[in-house]
């Protein structure tokens, strides 16, 4: 049986996801080594990593080189509201397994079903073609 193959975005995308979280990873820590407590200093990588997140992959994982205030801040939105509809699935589905799995595999599951539909929104509505017009 043939894997199928992963597309050179996709692989951007995932190398895009795995660097912004070890870059949230190191400031919780630097936050943390300058006194932050961890709730501070997850509410800064958190923030941090979502515009560095944005960045890399409007730019590098879909080339969307649109730079228009009016387009990014849009898109800024988009990729906001979106993570926190990711934020409220990702509870929803830890609650519906707490009394089944670990909280740890629950988070793995929802991260895995929030990074597939976040590579088909972003590529299909959020970060489209550079001469098409944003779609929301």
């Amino acid at each position: 049986m043939k894997l199928p193959t992963i597309s050179s975005q996709m692989k951007r995308y995932l190398l895009v996801g795995i660097s912004v979280y070890l870059f949230e990873l190191v400031i919780i820590i630097a936050a943390q080594a300058l006194g932050a407590n961890s709730v501070m200093a997850v509410a800064i990588s958190f923030w941090a990593g979502l515009m560095v997140s944005f960045g890399l992959q409007k730019l590098v994982t879909f080339n969307d080189t649109r730079m228009h205030r009016r387009i990014i801040l849009t898109q800024f939105a988009a990729v906001t509201l979106l993570v926190l509809c990711n934020f409220g699935f990702t509870l929803l589905v830890t609650w519906a397994l707490q009394s089944h799995i670990p909280a740890a595999v629950a988070r793995t599951i929802a991260l895995g079903i929030t990074t597939i539909w976040n590579f088909y929104l972003y590529k299909t509505h959020i970060f489209t073609d550079s001469k098409q017009p944003i779609v929301l």
